[in-house]
C-alpha cells in the first residue's frame, strides 16, 4: 500500500507526469484485470465498423462545439 502523497510539496508539472503515467498503465492493464465490462469493448469495436463502413464520421472539435453552442442556445 503507497503512503499518503504530500500533493503540495509536488509541481504541477509532476503532478500531471504522474496522472498520464497512471492512464497510461490503467489503460495497459485493464483488460487483463477484468477491469473494463465486455460491453464497452463492444461498442467501441461497433463504433469503429461503422466508422470503417462510412457510416459514421468523426466531426472536428470547432463544428462540435458549434453543435453545442447552437443547442443550448435554443433552449
Amino acid at each position: 500500500m503507497l503512503e499518503a502523497l504530500n500533493l503540495e510539496k509536488i509541481s504541477i508539472s509532476d503532478k500531471f507526469l504522474m496522472m498520464e503515467e497512471i492512464w497510461k498503465d490503467l489503460s495497459e492493464h485493464s483488460t487483463a484485470n477484468g477491469f473494463s465490462p465486455q460491453w464497452h469493448y463492444d461498442v467501441l469495436s461497433q463504433r469503429e465498423k461503422k466508422i470503417a463502413d462510412g457510416i459514421m464520421k468523426f466531426s472536428p472539435i470547432s463544428e462540435v462545439k458549434e453543435r453545442l453552442k447552437k443547442l443550448t442556445h435554443e433552449n
